[in-house]
């Protein structure tokens, strides 16, 4: 009986151990393009004439970790740094926590981004950890023709 309850113990250590580092690995996972890391949305604003007007940008995060996002994002077009202020918001579902950001790019930094060959974004969590990931060239390609349209 004794080695049942040591078996178990063990059992349950190893479980707790492995399931830890699920979440840290999770939490700091590591992503080539940032369409890997986090699900995006690019929605257009145009003017009547079908000129451009702005765009939102809508980033979702799902991690372990109770860290928040904080109010702000970093838009490297070409390596070229645009600050710019975001909402956001974090819900619970399940075990996980739901980051979304949210960002209001301005008409200057549309005709950048049409222009570049490359775009970044970098954005911050409250525990001090930042992701800073370029867009992929499929995913570049997308959001060019969207703005073009």
């Amino acid at each position: 009986m004794r080695s049942f309850f040591m078996g178990l113990g063990i059992s349950l250590m190893l479980t707790g151990i492995l399931g830890m580092w699920y979440i840290w690995h999770h939490d700091h996972r590591e992503a080539a393009t940032l369409e890997e890391y986090a699900k995006l949305e690019l929605a257009v604003a145009r003017d009547e004439f079908g000129g451009l007007e702005g765009a939102n940008l809508s980033l979702w995060d799902l991690r372990y970790g109770e860290a928040k996002l904080l109010n702000k994002a970093v838009i490297f077009t070409d390596s070229v740094p645009l600050e710019l202020e975001a909402a956001t918001k974090q819900t619970q579902t399940g075990w996980q926590y739901e980051n979304k950001l949210f960002v209001s790019l301005p008409k200057s930094a549309l005709e950048k981004i049409l222009a570049a060959k490359e775009v970044r974004i970098k954005f911050f969590y409250d525990n001090g950890q930042a992701t800073d990931l370029p867009l992929g060239p499929k995913e570049l390609v997308l959001w060019q023709r969207k703005l073009r349209w």
